[in-house]
């Protein structure tokens, strides 16, 4: 293709804010769009414009992890990052909130019942009735069997963190327990003011698997909410420099928009190499090896004396009724529960 020097970019206003596709020399010119929607089980995938959005789509069940939560994350990110039409991610949730965490009604209570999903589980370390034996509190626990499940979800809910793209979740309603470990990852927050972030499951039966809190709020700050499992609003999050923006909840979507619009006007380019150089800071920091140990953690959590008597109480009560034990005595159990499949 000979260069057309009587049209070349400086003849054009502003030639830098056009799309990555446009014009004949575009490396992209003439060639198909890539797709620019689906859904899968978890989530929904559209393009708009400049902007990718990925949507949790299980409001029923206050939009809580799956097996297929972070293939579907990984998958929706990775086909955003290699859209040349998208300059930027956004993340959010149908329904009450964002995120209420993992799914573990079923596993907590130990009835471990078979699940179709994205792929087949059966002879996996995510087969629920290896699973179910691996935490028999009368069994052998093997922590590498566990970490093998635990560290899948971490490596699919970086995928915000690793994206060549920018990446926003949006917050509204809640992001408790596993919720933060995914919002947590992303490179800008933005949640209503009375959303509620918080890990809950630091009272017993857990550890952020993720282990971004001392990362994205700091020493002192982390250990306030990780030893006490406390939340804080969304107006606290501002204050803590978790979010970057907390306005009203009515006012939660233009202001999302506003932001997503003004980085969608940076050429994609500028946008890569401010994450990567501003990213090499942050993983300086040491985050893979945060996440590995909390992984290691979260597990042994789960298989400790009193990690046993949690999971027994499930068993016996039910998940609601243990995780009402554990959090009213904190005095925020209604605050913090989300849907009665989800919490943890």
């Amino acid at each position: 293709m000979s260069p057309d020097y009587e049209n070349h970019s400086g003849t054009r206003p502003a030639a830098w804010r056009e799309d990555l596709t446009a014009g004949d020399d575009s490396p992209f010119a003439g060639r198909p769009a890539p797709e620019s929607e689906f859904t899968g089980r978890t989530l929904t995938y559209e393009v708009t414009g400049r902007i990718a959005r990925i949507t949790f789509n299980r409001p029923e069940r206050g939009n809580a992890i799956t097996a297929d939560t972070p293939i579907e994350l990984a998958a929706a990110v990775e086909r955003a990052d290699l859209d040349p039409r998208v300059h930027v991610i956004v993340v959010s949730g149908r329904g009450k909130g964002f995120c209420g965490g993992y799914d573990l009604s079923i596993f907590a209570e130990n009835s471990f019942e078979p699940a179709e999903g994205a792929q087949s589980a059966e002879g996996t370390v995510l087969d629920p009735v290896a699973q179910a034996r691996n935490h028999n509190p009368w069994g052998t626990w093997d922590p590498m069997v566990d970490y093998a499940m635990m560290s899948r979800f971490n490596r699919g809910f970086s995928s915000l963190l690793h994206a060549n793209k920018p990446t926003v979740v949006k917050v509204h309603g809640f992001a408790i327990a596993g919720g933060t470990d995914i919002a947590l990852y992303a490179d800008q927050i933005i949640c209503a003011a009375d959303a509620r972030f918080g890990y809950p499951p630091t009272r017993t039966w857990g550890i952020p698997a993720a282990g971004m809190w001392a990362h994205r709020v700091g020493d002192q700050r982390a250990k306030r909410l990780l030893f006490t499992g406390d939340s804080l609003t969304g107006a606290q999050a501002l204050e803590w420099g978790l979010a970057i923006e907390a306005p009203p909840a009515d006012q939660l979507d233009e202001r999302t928009e506003d932001l997503l619009e003004r980085i969608s006007r940076v050429p994609i380019n500028q946008l890569v190499m401010a994450k990567l150089a501003l990213n090499s800071a942050l993983l300086s920091q040491g985050v893979a090896n945060s996440g590995m140990i909390s992984t290691v953690f979260d597990g042994i959590s789960r298989h400790t004396r009193e990690g046993y008597a949690f999971q027994l109480r499930s068993a016996t009560a039910g998940f609601r009724e243990a995780v009402r034990e554990r959090d009213e005595p904190f005095g925020d159990w209604k605050g913090t529960r989300t849907d009665k499949s989800t919490g943890d």
